[in-house]
């Protein structure tokens, strides 16, 4: 798994590619933990190059939204490949999380919710 992050306009941006499995879930729990202490609350994760995550990865997008929540940010997922958006869809994320087709419009949208 590689992830990088860039910082567009008011939102954190972290893209992941390859995969997330028991190996390296961690790192991306650490990653994400950093950006919260470092005040970045408002993120988005690309998920373009996700090509799978497994039950440890979706338990650290679930504690990150709870800590997004409780600092009234956002977690937004963009770009979800579709085994990734199939996993999302059958274990309910996609009621739980804010998923777009697409980086521009995650951005749109969270923009116009903190207007």
């Amino acid at each position: 798994m590689k992830i990088s992050k860039e910082k567009i306009t008011d939102f954190t941006v972290i893209n992941i590619d390859g995969r997330i499995d028991t190996n390296n879930y961690s790192d991306l729990e650490e990653e994400l933990n950093r950006l919260f202490n470092s005040r970045e609350t408002n993120l988005i994760i690309n998920c373009s190059g996700l090509n799978y995550i497994c039950s440890s990865g979706l338990r650290v997008f679930l504690v990150t939204q709870k800590k997004a929540i409780s600092v009234n940010g956002k977690l937004s997922f963009c770009n979800l490949q579709p085994a990734i958006k199939e996993i999302f869809t059958i274990s309910g994320f996609t009621s739980i999380f804010q998923i777009f087709d697409t980086l521009e419009q995650a951005m749109n949208i969270n923009s116009n919710l903190s207007c």
